[in-house]
């Protein structure tokens, strides 16, 4: 499928099962599959339509959703070792949308060799999409305008004037040393990376990572020049079982910076 072609998928699939319920959902349709992390209908049908026309297109690829693997944890195996692969989050930010927030995001993320190559990110109720491919770029496209190349500016040179934001609840509020508290994030990945590069934050703390959260933001916040790795400092592999914490950043200066004030948080991984 070309690049268009996913995007095209991810949009129409939305506009089938997501937008027409967004703000209507009925209570049968909200399940909870730990306390707190909420599932939907519109989860598992949208995921199951992605899914079935990436495995279409590419029959010897793993494709791993979210809501597959929590019926399957074998199927972690089977992504991490495979050589081309498919992230899908057909909800990112499942609680903002059953709270009605149109915060929220439908993702694709590919993986060749160990490498995200490709990945998509839909708001549907922005209108607003997010693609990037590997030594090409990253583009944002807002409904009825022409793509724009992301480019993601250097944060302030003093880490006072940072802006660091985290999704986990626990860190919110402290504050590391010569940083200002520790700020919420938007609570849903698919917002979160293109809000970094919309220098919306400087830096994006996360206590784990699940690869069909961050694939998708990690490609595209590397397209756009900021940087991304473990929050102990090592590269990012979408495939690792381990699943560590993780820094988003501007730059890799300020990742860098960042990595041995992470070190002062309690429970991090």
């Amino acid at each position: 499928m070309e690049t268009d072609d996913v995007l095209t998928l991810l949009r129409d699939v939305a506009d089938r099962v997501i937008n027409p319920r967004f703000r209507s959902l009925d209570s049968a349709e909200i399940e909870e599959k730990r306390p707190g992390d909420l599932v939907t209908a519109a989860d598992h049908e949208a995921e199951k339509l992605i899914t079935a026309a990436l495995s279409a297109a590419y029959p010897g690829a793993v494709v791993l959703g979210e809501e597959a693997y929590a019926h399957d944890p074998g199927l972690l195996d089977r992504f991490g070792a495979a050589e081309h692969a498919f992230t899908v989050d057909p909800v990112d930010g499942t609680k903002n949308f059953v709270h009605g927030s149109k915060d929220h995001a439908v993702m694709v993320a590919e993986i060749r060799g160990g490498q995200v190559v490709r990945s998509w990110i839909w708001h549907p109720q922005h209108r607003t999409s997010y693609v990037a491919e590997r030594g090409a770029g990253a583009y944002r496209t807002r409904d009825g305008e022409a793509p724009e190349r992301l480019s993601r500016p250097a944060a302030p040179t003093a880490p006072g004037e940072w802006r660091a934001v985290t999704a986990r609840r626990s860190w919110v509020g402290r504050r590391l040393t010569g940083l200002r508290p520790l700020q919420l994030t938007w609570v849903c990945c698919g917002v979160d990376y293109p809000r970094l590069i919309e220098s919306q934050a400087d830096v994006v703390v996360y206590g784990h990572a699940n690869a069909w959260d961050h694939a998708p933001g990690a490609l595209l916040l590397a397209e756009s020049g900021g940087h991304h790795g473990t929050i102990d400092g090592r590269p990012y592999d979408p495939q690792s079982a381990e699943r560590p914490g993780l820094i988003a950043a501007a730059d890799r200066t300020t990742y860098d910076a960042m990595v041995p004030l992470a070190r002062e948080l309690p429970g991090r991984r």
